[in-house]
Formats: C-alpha cells, structure tokens, sequence
C-alpha cells in the first residue's frame, strides 16, 4: 500500500467503505481519526453506525480541528491512520476561523504531517466541486476552499482513488 491514499468521491459514493477496506488489509493497530462534530440527532446516528461497521479493531479519536498535530504525534503507533474527512474539517476550520489563510495554514501543516508520519495515512474527501454554483457567499467560500484542500491532499498523496458509484477508480499511483 501507498504510504499516502487519498479516496474521494461525491456523497454515498463508497468512500468510508472503501477506506476502511483499504485499512484492514494493514495488520496491525489501526487508528480512525473522526473529524465530525455530531451536532444533531441525524449525524450523531451517522456517528453510530460508522463506529458499528468499523468494529473494534480501530481505535478512534474525534479531533475536529487539529487532525496534523493527531496524525504527527501517535504515528509511530499505529499500522495504519484513517482521516474521515477532509471537507467536514474545512467545515469545522471555516467555522472556527473567519481567516481563509487559517485554512490553507492547517492544509500546509496537515501535507508536512502526512510526509513525515511513520505509518500509512488514508484519507477521504467529498468532491464538492462538480455541482451546482451555491447561492450563498459562506457556501461558494467552502466549495473553494474544500477544492483547494483537496488538490494540495491529492498532489501530496502517492495514490488517489476516484470513488464512483462504489466503484473504486485509481487516478494516481497503483
């Protein structure tokens, strides 16, 4: 496996599946760093089932916002680091900061962890681009903001895997 997978896709296209599919061919401890913030009802029953399809071969940690300085520190121990996801962190950072650099900056930070960590990182992501133009300023913002996130992922990463209607589609690496 690359030492860096990037699966992305538009929404119930298959790409939590198939990370995690991804990361149970690693042996080893695995860790699942969760960035959602399960706010309502709805996503906090997301929450449980992606923990109950998971099982309890992973490890997880919710870190909404410092998901470099996650990857950074516990690397050594782990076989295998899943980042579900890319876009609900922009989110989060958006949220968080009224500063786009705020964004770019973790971005930075995030590809500089990615390179040095010392176990395979996966990551996924929402293609948010291919839509329609949103009507708002904050949603055009984050629809730029998440693309930007995803081409700098993408170009630090060994492998990109295109997720389509489930099926798995390598744009990048083997």
């Amino acid at each position: 496996m690359s030492q860096i997978t990037f699966v992305i896709g538009g929404c119930r296209s298959g790409k939590s599946g198939h990370a995690q599919v991804l990361g149970e061919e690693i042996q080893g401890k695995k860790l699942y760093l969760a960035t959602c913030e399960p706010h309502d009802e709805e996503m906090q029953a997301r929450v449980r089932l992606h923990r109950q399809q998971r099982g309890d071969q992973w490890e997880t940690l919710e870190e909404p916002v410092e998901i470099a300085a996650a990857i950074a520190d516990p690397s050594g121990d782990y076989s295998v680091i899943l980042v579900d996801c890319l876009t609900l962190w922009t989110s989060n950072l958006l949220l968080s900061s009224d500063k786009a650099p705020a964004v770019d900056a973790a971005c930075r930070a995030l590809v500089q962890s990615l390179k040095s960590a010392r176990c395979p990182v996966i990551l996924v992501s929402n293609e948010v681009g291919t839509g329609i133009v949103p009507d708002n300023e904050l949603a055009r913002r984050y629809r730029d903001e998440a693309g930007w996130v995803n081409q700098k992922i993408a170009a630090a990463a060994d492998r990109v895997v295109w997720m389509v209607a489930g099926i798995p589609v390598t744009i990048k690496g083997k």
